[in-house]
């Protein structure tokens, strides 16, 4: 696991998505799950992992549009923490290597201790405090 890293900079790499294995492969196969679990955070309990798996569904299943959802939500957490637009910005990451994308939005969620993987009942993610 990365270490934490101060406001306006990454934990982990774009292209790091065999850092954690298991991650790569419920996003390839499931990306809804990813994106599903992100949504849950960055919206900071306000919808919940299952709209986030629907919505992404949906606009990717009936239009191929699934990353604009995913594109918006990359842009929540980059936000949260003050994290640059690189290695290009969102929408190019998200257009061009989603899987990239989608784990490395997870893995900044994770390594600031707000794991997606906790926060899929009921309870609220934690707060983030922004300068």
């Amino acid at each position: 696991m990365a270490q934490v890293s101060h406001h306006g900079e990454w934990t982990s790499g774009f292209c790091d998505c065999f850092s954690d294995c298991e991650l790569c492969l419920i996003t390839y196969f499931f990306p809804c799950i990813t994106v599903g679990r992100i949504v849950k955070v960055a919206d900071r309990g306000q919808s919940s992992f299952y709209q986030g798996c629907v919505i992404y569904t949906a606009l990717q299943c009936m239009f191929g549009l699934g990353f604009l959802y995913s594109c918006c939500y990359r842009k929540t957490v980059r936000g949260m923490f003050s994290l640059p637009a690189s290695p290009c910005n969102d929408f190019c990451a998200e257009c061009c290597c989603p899987l990239c994308s989608i784990t490395q939005t997870y893995r900044e969620l994770k390594n600031r201790g707000m794991d997606p993987s906790k926060y899929l009942g009921d309870a609220p993610p934690p707060q983030v405090m922004q300068k």
